[in-house]
């Protein structure tokens, strides 16, 4: 497939890896961009020393180009755009800030930079910090989301309006009929994250694979809004939330509730009670454990049968 995506990226297939915490390691991203797609590092979780050394080891396990998830919260920024430099990254996604902070001073060292957001107004803001690609993230998706709860289907089509920059669909998205869906709606690609989640080669602990392939419909839901929105499993650590709501905690208590290193011991270290268990809507779809090889072709035979299949109507 040839597209704004493709072209921009130099890459097979316009489905873009999302960069998630304790997932996405170098294993997973190099499998991904030698498969066609574009695999990405989350930095979200690394210390920088450990961004370098997954870095170095993408570069040696493939040759196809890959690209690295920054968040903007993230305290030793500065160290990590530093270190994307230094390796040569051509990639760099971000997030969870201002794109003007960062856009200029990598595109000005040869990097293609791609903002994340939930919502129109700020992907203006991003088109107009002059990044190179949206990625533009639905309610449904994983992890932390934004605040206006607008899903997939309505924000895809009100991006493509007002923006002319390529459009990357994201929230809701693991089979190649959601993928035809979200392009038929405007968008040129598509970011995967759950549907990596359950791969060979994702990071994270087979506990946390398991219950994302065991989850129904139903079974995530978004809370912590007045903290950072995010979705997540039902587990222990849910409903000790939902208790605290119901008895009125305040910001201070629920944050001393959510203490620290809860998403690392849900999805890395495999506690299923007391941990994060951050994951999309799309995980009641996703019924198995594959190579990330597998599931992109999966998805692009799925596709090109649909959009045949559409043609034909």
């Amino acid at each position: 497939m040839q597209n704004k995506i493709t072209q921009l990226f130099k890459i097979a297939y316009p489905i873009v890896q999302g960069g998630m915490v304790w997932t996405s390691g170098w294993r997973l991203a190099s499998a991904v961009s030698t498969h066609g797609g574009l695999g990405v590092i989350g930095a979200g979780s690394m210390y920088p020393e450990v961004l370098r050394e997954h870095i170095q080891k993408c570069k040696s396990a493939t040759d196809k180009p890959f690209g690295v998830n920054i968040p903007m919260l993230y305290p030793d920024i500065g160290q990590l755009m530093d270190i994307v430099v230094e390796e040569d990254v051509k990639i760099v996604f971000t997030s969870a800030g201002n794109p003007k902070t960062w856009t200029g001073f990598l595109q000005e060292r040869g990097i293609k930079v791609v903002h994340v957001v939930s919502s129109l107004k700020f992907a203006l803001k991003a088109q107009d910090a002059g990044v190179d690609a949206i990625v533009a993230e639905g309610f449904e998706a994983g992890g932390h989301n934004g605040r206006d709860e607008t899903t997939t289907m309505v924000l895809i089509p009100a991006l493509r309006e007002k923006i002319s920059v390529p459009l990357i669909a994201a929230g809701g998205i693991a089979t190649g009929s959601a993928m035809l869906a979200a392009m038929v709606l405007g968008a040129d690609g598509v970011q995967i994250g759950s549907r990596f989640v359950a791969s060979s080669e994702a990071s994270n602990h087979i506990n946390f694979k398991e219950a994302v392939v065991n989850a129904k419909e139903g079974d995530t839901h978004l809370t912590l809004k007045e903290l950072a929105p995010v979705r997540l499993i039902k587990n222990k650590f849910y409903h000790e939330v939902q208790s605290a709501y119901a008895k009125g905690a305040s910001v201070v208590e629920l944050k001393n509730l959510l203490g620290r290193g809860r998403a690392k011991k849900g999805m890395f270290l495999g506690d299923l009670d007391d941990g994060e268990l951050e994951i999309g809507q799309v995980s009641a779809l996703i019924h198995d454990i594959k190579p990330a090889a597998q599931i992109i072709d999966e998805i692009m035979n799925e596709f090109h049968a649909r959009k045949k299949a559409i043609s034909g109507l």
